[in-house]
């Protein structure tokens, strides 16, 4: 069912000035007066005290006050309302719908938190799932819609474990769940019942945005709806990218994406198995961006370098890390360059992100942890090139980009490794 935009229609008790404080003072006492809205002056010089609607049964017109009933379009809404959080809002609006029906069961259900996507509002998984909403039909959404200033609903479910990391969304109110994101001047537009979006993930895309990317092509093995193709070819300034995406539903979105932002011309999208591709010999930069691991593409990411200049792996992966025992860490793995053997240690340190922030910081120190992995796949990696080609390569920690925590002790990393022939 869809929301539309009709004119909001209030009952009121119209009276003589004269008369508004005491009529105020009564209906406060019978708990009738609707505090949402502002007392109002009607035809007639009078003025009017909004009313609650559930409670009209209830009214008792006062016999010394000489008032009538009369209706309230577009009313203005109090100073206490102008107040209210979203939250707070929502909840009084539930407690006015149900009345009497009201338990602490049921506020402990209503959500304190949700994601706004333009006029559509994502409430999370565990939101209304007393059996009492379930028979309050549509009244139960177009009322959470309204006090929610949105005019489309949807609630989250887990993540189907189809390889895809397709959401399980339910639309509860609306025609469809096409939204739109804006984000560092990108514009994503996709389907929340059918694709992820990874907000958490904006540092990350960020980043991708400021790197030196001008006339090189691209090979993004796990497009999605376009996270970081699209940085890279608005942004970096990429020559060309080869965009590569199973889900069918975020190949549609991808698409979109890429002519809402002018640069459908410089991208070729590959619908199919990433590990699949027939791609060889083609990419100055590859971006690996699945989690919990990318390993699974590291021979494609291989194959698809150029193998007569090499280029850059950007490797996503998460990473256990056990809790500190003492502030002392060590420093950034780096590669010496020239470095025949591949990875090592040299005296001097990398920016790194501090744990808390994520963001970069000159001379910051990182966990023995992301050291070890960076330094594992940096080998990996090495031995798949040598492999593939028949010769050796080098492998450079250029740097460890810490994304997000991902779970206790598990962070989200990416590792930009540059890869040469030897």
């Amino acid at each position: 069912m869809e929301a539309k935009d009709v004119p909001i229609s209030i009952p009121a008790l119209a009276t003589e000035p004269r008369f508004a404080q005491r009529l105020r003072g009564h209906l406060e006492e019978e708990q009738l007066l609707d505090g949402r809205y502002r007392l109002q002056e009607v035809p007639g010089g009078r003025v009017a005290l909004p009313v609650l609607e559930e409670k009209l049964n209830q009214l008792r017109l006062p016999q010394e006050m000489p008032c009538g009933l009369v209706r309230i379009q577009d009313p203005v809404p109090s100073r206490a309302a102008r107040r209210q959080t979203p939250a707070q809002k929502l909840r009084d609006e539930l407690r006015r719908l149900l009345g009497e029906s009201w338990s602490e069961e049921l506020e402990r259900d209503v959500p304190r938190a949700w994601q706004r996507h333009g006029d559509l509002v994502l409430l999370s998984e565990d939101s209304f799932r007393a059996a009492l909403w379930e028979k309050l039909g549509p009244e139960l959404w177009e009322t959470v819609a309204l006090a929610l200033g949105a005019r489309r609903l949807a609630r989250q479910g887990r993540v189907l474990p189809d390889g895809m990391r397709s959401p399980s969304v339910t639309l509860l109110l609306g025609r469809d769940g096409w939204v739109e994101h804006v984000d560092n001047g990108i514009r994503y537009t996709f389907d929340v019942t059918k694709c992820m979006f990874s907000a958490g993930n904006i540092t990350e895309k960020l980043r991708v945005a400021s790197l030196p990317c001008s006339g090189e092509v691209l090979v993004d093995l796990y497009a999605g709806i376009g996270y970081f193709t699209l940085p890279y070819l608005v942004h970096a300034a990429a020559a060309f990218a080869h965009a590569c995406e199973w889900n069918g539903h975020a190949v549609e979105a991808l698409r979109r994406n890429l002519a809402l932002n002018g640069v459908q011309d410089r991208c070729r999208v590959h619908h199919g198995d990433s590990r699949q591709l027939e791609l060889r010999d083609v990419a100055d930069r590859v971006n690996l961006g699945l989690i919990p691991s990318s390993e699974e593409g590291w021979p494609v990411a291989c194959r698809v370098l150029k193998k007569g200049t090499g280029g850059v792996l950007h490797i996503h992966h998460n990473v256990e890390t056990l809790p500190a025992r003492a502030p002392a860490q060590t420093p950034v793995l780096r590669a010496e360059q020239g470095s025949p053997g591949g990875a090592s240690l040299s005296d001097g340190e990398a920016q790194h992100p501090t744990e808390d922030s994520g963001k970069e910081r000159l001379g910051a120190r990182i966990r023995p942890e992301w050291q070890r992995w960076a330094e594992g796949t940096a080998a990996r990696i090495r031995g798949l090139l040598a492999e593939l080609h028949g010769q050796p390569w080098r492998t450079s920690v250029l740097h460890i980009e810490a994304v997000k925590s991902y779970a206790p002790h598990v962070h989200h990393l990416v590792l930009d490794l540059e890869c040469r022939p030897a």
